[in-house]
Order: C-alpha cells, then structure tokens, then sequence
C-alpha cells in the first residue's frame, strides 16, 4: 500500500514538471524571415529568429533574439486564431520609407498568433508612461 502511494506521488510530481515544461513554450516562437523588414525602428534581415514573451493577458512585450542577443522588443497583442496555420508565418506592410513592416507573426500549429502594436501606438505609450 505503501509503495503504490509512493508511485502515485512520484507520477503526479512528473506530471506537474512536465505540465509546467509545456507551458513555459507557449510563450516562444520562431520568426523565419525572407526579407529584411523593421520592427518598432529596428531593421532586421533576413534569417531565423527566436521570439519571447511576457505579460498579463493578451498584450505582451516581445523580445526578439538572435542567438543569445536581443536585438529588438516590441508590444504586441496576442490574438486567437480559429484555424491554426500549417507552418510558421508572418505579416508585413509598406512602411512610409519604402521598405516594410512586422504587422505580425503566425505559429504554425498553434491557434494564436501576434500582433504587433503600430508605431503610433507605440509612441503614445511611450509618452503615456513617461508622464507619469
């Protein structure tokens, strides 16, 4: 009786770390990009990135590693995705200098994506927060 207390109690304590494993990768991601574009001023080319984030609900504050180097954080706004795409994806726009913008990121398989705040919204809350 003993013993199988004891297993139970193991299996239950392995079930918990590897709960908490998976969710610690709900909030990474990969960003494959084909062509250069800028995210909140920063230019990134092309190449494979590896995204981070953090916050409470559904804005966040995401971090965008090269290697072990973060080269750009931008806010974005997680949103639901009813139909996960099949591969990791992106959006971009036209920026006003004639090159493009991140506007999002996909995950494939994943039913949520990001969406990356605009720049105006941005600078309003950059000066919203160094008012206070």
């Amino acid at each position: 009786m003993r013993m199988s207390r004891i297993g139970v109690t193991l299996f239950g304590v392995a079930l918990l770390c590897s709960t908490s494993a998976f969710a610690g990768d709900e909030n990474k991601g990969i960003l494959r990009l084909d062509e250069k574009l800028t995210v909140a001023g920063t230019a990134l080319n092309p190449g494979e990135y590896k995204l981070e984030w953090s916050g409470s609900g559904p804005d966040v504050q995401v971090k965008v590693l090269k290697g072990h180097d973060t080269v750009a954080t931008f806010p974005a706004h997680v949103t639901e995705q009813k139909v996960p795409v099949k591969a990791n994806a992106y959006g971009s726009d036209a920026a006003a200098d004639g090159g493009k913008t991140l506007t999002s990121v996909y995950f494939g398989g994943k039913h949520y994506a990001l969406q990356v705040e605009p720049v105006a919204a941005q600078n309003r809350q950059g000066n919203s927060t160094a008012s206070k």
